[in-house]
């Protein structure tokens, strides 16, 4: 029943990625790549989660990252020392065990694109993908570069043609640097929900993406438009780019934990409100509003409420914010779902899709070109209404094949 019943939810979400732009003509000419990038995503998604080699892999990669977080674990424990006890199986105060291995991670990532050997990657995975996607070799560069390098600092790498980019490429762009994240975040991911849901989530959103600005925002290239842009090379020196991604990953947990701080506390302002007015939380009753979408990716009617809820706490705040309902740190206590509730839900979080990411990449596109920054800020909510539904695809996807 839960297979007919995300089948209906694909199409739904389909139906409304096509909605804005109504372009008959146009699906007629994407509608191969659009079928061939659904039968992939169903294709990777068996073979990530309900095959052995496929979860041998996925368990490679996070023991990686688990061995990453150790190696991170004694930095934390020389800088502070008795202030915190961080064990050795990884419990620990929550900014300790989760967010300080984001400032390694992005030290390693830094490494590799001193090396040139992240440029390699994504030049490689860019023209594959735009073969399937059968969009521009920009967009497929710029989508793999999102996933590896973050939605705000790839752009730095386009920021020559940036300025003359014309506004339906710039969505998609936006779109797919706010449907995936950053390698650097993973590693803290993968403490607070379970690391092959956060795999098979940033696979599948990268084909997502595509599929829903080939509805959402068609268009055709001449030759003469896609084109491929090389990123600029740095003239620093190694420990010059290593301090740059040491300091920026720095910059990054500070970040988040002033958005788990300040949004936490204002959810719970909330709830008292609403509870106190109303006799229902806030969170319950967002919950109730996304519950309906909730059950067409799949989900448990007697769940739905539940998904709902993070489904909407994670627009409305950021993905940290939903993940913590999955740990024991969650105000409320830990969340217990249902197996396939938990991947649906689990899958659903793993994006930047929230109004606060709207801000960062108008932002950052502004300090390299101001109009252009604008200009995403315009169409920021329907940046948003697009990444939400690839995060949408991507749980039904997961929902069917659990």
């Amino acid at each position: 029943m839960h297979v007919l019943v995300g089948i209906a939810g694909l199409v739904v979400f389909l139906a409304l990625a096509f909605l804005p732009s109504r372009d008959v003509g146009m699906l007629r000419k994407k509608a191969p790549n659009i079928a061939l990038m659904l039968v992939l995503q169903f294709v990777l998604g068996l073979l990530m989660l309900r095959t052995g080699a496929g979860q041998a892999v996925i368990s490679v990669i996070a023991s990686v990252f688990e061995g990453l977080l150790g190696y991170a674990r004694e930095g934390v424990t020389f800088v502070f020392g008795g202030l915190v006890d961080v064990e050795a199986d990884g419990s620990g105060p929550f900014i300790f065990t989760s967010l300080m291995p984001i400032i390694v991670i992005s030290a390693l990532i830094g490494i590799l694109q001193y090396l040139r050997i992240l440029p390699l990657i994504i030049r490689g995975v860019g023209v594959v993908l735009s073969k399937i996607t059968g969009l521009g070799k920009l967009e497929s560069f710029n989508a793999v570069s999102s996933a590896l390098i973050g939605q705000s600092e790839n752009l730095i790498a386009i920021k020559k043609i940036l300025p003359t980019l014309p506004e339906h490429r710039l969505y998609t762009i936006a779109a797919s640097a706010m449907s995936t994240v950053s390698m650097s975040i993973v590693g803290a991911y993968m403490t607070m929900i379970e690391p092959r849901y956060v795999v098979a989530a940033i696979v599948l959103n990268l084909f997502g993406a595509f599929i829903v600005v080939s509805l959402l925002n068609p268009y055709t290239l001449s030759a003469e438009e896609d084109v491929i842009v090389e990123p600029e090379h740095s003239r620093q020196s190694f420990f010059q780019v290593l301090g740059e991604y040491i300091t920026d990953g720095g910059k990054v947990v500070l970040s988040v934990v002033a958005m788990l701080v300040g949004f936490v506390a204002l959810m719970a302002i909330l709830n008292g409100v609403f509870d106190s007015l109303l006799g229902i939380s806030f969170q319950q009753l967002l919950g109730y509003v996304f519950a309906p979408l909730a059950v067409l990716t799949g989900v448990p009617m007697a769940e739905a409420v539940d998904v709902g809820r993070l489904m909407a706490t994670k627009l409305i705040s950021n993905e940290f914010v939903a993940m913590l309902a999955f740990t024991d740190a969650n105000p409320g206590g830990k969340l217990e779902l249902s197996a396939r509730a938990t991947a649906i839900a689990q899958t659903f979080l793993v994006s930047f899709a929230n109004f606060s990411s709207i801000g960062i990449i108008a932002g950052a596109a502004k300090s390299l070109a101001p109009e252009q920054g604008e200009t995403i800020a315009r169409f920021g909510l329907r940046l948003l209404y697009g990444a939400t539904l690839v995060s949408f695809l991507s749980a039904t996807v997961v929902g069917i094949i659990v």
